[in-house]
């Protein structure tokens, strides 16, 4: 590493020996999906979050849907991080989020109905994070009509205006919190050019400029207090009195803009890559990488998916498992365990742990299949394909074990599991799996080292 030599300091490489990136300083955890999304992830961060001091969001927006139960109580969250029920802790929405001010709002309303309460006092939300404007949203449904009129298929986003937000981030048109909360009347100017701008491209596209406007000077002085410069917090985060420090990814790998099934992904990096650049921290403070995985697979709407079983199957994970999107109802689609899926997750996120999910569900099945290898005109690729075309033709070689055809519902340790059901996950661990859910509350995650 080169080393700033000041006047009267002596060089540290001078005396060969390597300065260490680290000296000190709070590692950051991270839960990230490994497969197509909605594994449980929420459930994995209230976990660890019940000892965090900061949980953070790093990317995507309210197209996640995270689903907390405490005491009996269940909160669905999609912009907040999943930390906020936690009274001592401090929930970030970090500058790689896109940002609904609507959204949030209506979110927060709804949960403290619930009994969130005092979450004003432990949000932050960074000042460069990009906001989510109506239109944008109007505009997320309109591309998915056109889409399906023109290719016959769409991308099935949530319509909820991300997508149209990450191309003015990358457009350079976007407009931020700190532009918000800075001079309205120039934030207005900028605002009225580029609905004007999305106007003259769509010219279907409605858009109430002045209605809009006003409801965002209404949410800068709601949001005020919570706004803060998300590089600093970060960095006096981890560089100040010991703290356990969470992120919470959204979405999944496979999602990814850049790993994903592309074009069927979202429209932000969702591996761990994404939670330098959403929080701005250097990728030394990573500290163990959790990714979550379902004891099966599911993905919604539409692109290839290998291991999906179109059969009673396929049904039965979907009704058990109650497979249907938090965020957009939609019933999801079911299949078999795919290894090649997070064994390529891995590869990107480097997983210290894996948390594998909803063992429960497999509990009545006579046989399970787990996918280990693909095969393309009966030979096993050595890598997950990156065209779709290919990963529509490619066949699945399965390892197929005995089903334990026991309740594993009310397991709590590893010795509580059928040997069948051990057998399945000392299998899958080769993967490295830390925790075994079998329910829905806290208190079904089961672990394992």
């Amino acid at each position: 590493y080169s080393s700033v030599v000041a006047s009267g300091h002596t060089n540290p490489l001078s005396t060969g020996v390597k300065r260490s990136r680290l000296d000190s300083g709070n590692k950051v955890a991270v839960v990230l999906g490994a497969q197509w999304g909605d594994e449980g992830k929420g459930k994995v961060v209230d976990l660890l979050a019940t000892e965090s001091d900061i949980v953070c969001r790093c990317q995507g927006g309210n197209n996640a849907g995270h689903t907390v139960v405490v005491e009996g109580t269940e909160y669905d969250f999609h912009l907040l991080p999943s930390g906020i029920i936690n009274t001592k802790c401090i929930s970030l929405i970090g500058n790689g989020v896109v940002i609904h001010l609507p959204g949030l709002f209506e979110e927060i309303d709804k949960n403290e109905k619930k009994g969130l309460k005092g979450w004003e006092k432990r949000l932050v939300i960074s000042d460069r994070a990009h906001i989510v404007f109506d239109f944008h949203q109007a505009l997320d449904g309109m591309q998915e009509l056109q889409r399906q009129a023109q290719e016959g298929k769409n991308i099935g986003t949530t319509k909820k205006g991300i997508g149209p937000t990450y191309c003015c981030k990358a457009s350079r048109t976007g407009l931020r919190i700190c532009d918000l909360l800075a001079d309205f009347k120039e934030f207005s100017t900028k605002f009225k050019s580029l609905a004007q701008q999305y106007q003259s491209m769509y010219p279907l596209l409605k858009v109430d400029v002045e209605g809009e406007l006003k409801k965002l000077k209404e949410y800068a002085e709601r949001i005020r207090p919570m706004v803060r410069d998300g590089v600093y917090f970060m960095y006096d985060a981890i560089h100040g009195p010991p703290k356990k420090i969470l992120v919470e990814g959204a979405n999944a790998a496979l999602l990814d803009i850049d790993f994903g099934t592309y074009p069927f992904v979202t429209s932000s990096n969702c591996t761990v890559g994404g939670v330098c650049t959403g929080l701005g921290i250097p990728p030394a403070y990573i500290g163990d990488v959790y990714g979550v995985s379902k004891a099966y697979t599911t993905r919604v709407g539409i692109g290839a998916f290998p291991t999906e079983q179109v059969n009673a199957i396929g049904e039965l994970l979907q009704t058990r498992g109650h497979e249907v999107g938090v965020t957009t109802g939609r019933k999801r689609r079911c299949g078999w365990l795919d290894l090649v899926i997070l064994r390529y997750a891995h590869m990107i996120n480097g997983f210290t742990a894996i948390a594998l999910t909803k063992l429960d569900i497999l509990d009545v099945l006579d046989e399970i299949k787990v996918a280990i290898a693909y095969k393309l005109n009966g030979k096993r690729i050595p890598h997950f394909p990156a065209n779709m075309e290919v990963l529509q033709k490619v066949d699945v070689e399965y390892e197929v074990f005995p089903g334990w055809k026991t309740d594993t519902s009310a397991a709590r340790k590893w010795n509580d599991l059928p040997p069948k059901a051990q057998n399945y996950i000392r299998f899958v661990e080769n993967h490295i799996v830390k925790w075994v859910g079998v329910g829905k509350s806290r208190e079904c995650m089961i672990q394992m080292f």
